[in-house]
C-alpha cells in the first residue's frame, strides 16, 4: 500500500504537543491590523489548543504522520475511580 501524504499547509499551520494534542495560532493577526480593534488583536495573541474532535480531523486527515496518539473522545475511568467504586460498593453490602 503506499504512503500517505501530509498536507504542507497543515504542517505549517499546526503542531502536535507530546500528549498528543493539536496547536494553532489564530487568524486575523496578518496584516490590516490598524482597522481591527485592540480587543480583536490581543485575544489573538499566542497559540491556542483545538478541540478534540476537531484535532482528530487534523491529525487524521492532514497529518497521518505526526507521531500523536490517537485522542479519544471517550471519559477514562482512571484507577482512584475504581478504588473509588470499589469502596463504594463494599460499603453498600
Amino acid at each position: 500500500m503506499p504512503k500517505m501524504k501530509s498536507k504542507g499547509s497543515a504542517k505549517k499551520r499546526f503542531r502536535v504537543t507530546a500528549s498528543g494534542k493539536v496547536k494553532f495560532k489564530p487568524a486575523q493577526k496578518g496584516h490590516r491590523l490598524m482597522q481591527k480593534p485592540k480587543s480583536a488583536k490581543r485575544k489573538a495573541r499566542g497559540t491556542f489548543t483545538m478541540e478534540k474532535g476537531d484535532a482528530q480531523k487534523v491529525l487524521q486527515s492532514f497529518l497521518p504522520y505526526a507521531g500523536a496518539k490517537t485522542i479519544s473522545t471517550k471519559k477514562k475511568t482512571g484507577p482512584a475511580k475504581k478504588a473509588a467504586a470499589a469502596k463504594a460498593k463494599k460499603g453498600a453490602e
